[in-house]
């Protein structure tokens, strides 16, 4: 198919197909003349994969090639999700005040109860560290007596994620599994705020 066609397949412009394809992300088509390129069903699922990492995932394109390349050369899932994972959020540097290390020391005791195997010191549990000295620091202390349901939920949607993509061929499984961490988010906290809608409309009478 002609760059044309890709286009309309992909629902995207063609400028943004050709910047894709010149910063790396999906390999170059067949070239047939000087003024014609060939592309195939491949460059149609790269480039929706590609759509789905940048545009709704939030990715940078270097992030986005990194996770990209972590995939192409077959990595153990665990690699290739911790890729995904450093680039989904972004730690800030910790500070050596009170308020922080009791951040850190609650996340810590959330983990250890609940027999999480996880890494405190990869971004997502710092950026949570962060998250919750910055409510204590606000005054909100209450919100840390919800601490352990919203664990319990993210620990229901985490298996539900990882029972989904079970039974796959090996690279389906990470494929999916890459997927599924950049929009996973995207479409839980949408949920999340849509169900506060409601949950605010129920309690306030909205």
């Amino acid at each position: 198919m002609r760059i044309a066609e890709l286009s309309r397949r992909t629902g995207m412009p063609m400028p943004t197909i050709k910047y894709y394809l010149r910063e790396g992300l999906a390999h170059p088509g067949e070239r047939l003349s000087v003024n014609q390129t060939s592309y195939d069903e491949t460059h149609v699922r790269r480039l929706t994969l590609v759509r789905a990492l940048i545009e709704v995932g939030g990715l940078s394109i270097a992030a986005a090639r990194e996770v990209l390349r972590s995939l192409d050369s077959r990595e153990a899932l665990f690699t290739v999700l911790a890729t995904m994972q450093n680039h989904l959020v972004t730690p800030v540097e910790q500070s050596a005040e009170t308020v922080a290390d009791k951040a850190r020391d609650r996340v810590r005791t959330l983990v250890a109860g609940r027999g999480w195997h996880v890494d405190l010191d990869s971004p997502p549990a710092t950026v949570l560290v962060d998250a919750l000295a910055t409510l204590d620091r606000l005054g909100h202390h209450d919100y840390a007596t919800i601490l352990d349901t919203l664990a319990d939920a993210g620990q229901r949607v985490a298996e539900a994620e990882v029972g989904a993509v079970v039974g796959r061929e090996d690279q389906d499984v990470v494929e999916a599994a890459v997927v599924g961490t950049a929009l996973g988010g995207v479409v839980l906290n949408s949920l999340r705020l849509l169900a506060h809608q409601h949950a605010s409309a129920t309690a306030f009478g909205a």
